[in-house]
């Protein structure tokens, strides 16, 4: 994990909620920590981490990522045993 995925992963966990975070920078995170990334239809991901599944939409036609799926995002990585003090 670099440090751009680090920032990411604080901004993840930021409170109060943050609204800007690039879903970009979230599927380089993902992928940093090694996830496995499956296209299924649409915008839709499947995301495996640590064991855990994850079903995401890519944001469409922004770039931000929802406030609601911050929160997934976050509730994921727990569950997958990641968090904003993980080192990598």
């Amino acid at each position: 994990m670099n440090r751009k995925h680090k920032k990411t992963l604080a901004v993840i966990f930021a409170d109060p909620l943050r609204l800007n975070i690039s879903w970009k920078a979230v599927e380089s995170l993902l992928i940093g920590l090694g996830a496995v990334i499956t296209e299924r239809k649409g915008s839709r991901i499947l995301v495996e981490l640590n064991g855990v599944s994850a079903t995401f939409h890519r944001p469409h036609p922004q770039k931000e990522t929802k406030h609601y799926v911050v929160q997934h995002l976050r509730d994921f990585l727990r569950d997958a045993d990641i968090d904003v003090t993980d080192d990598g």
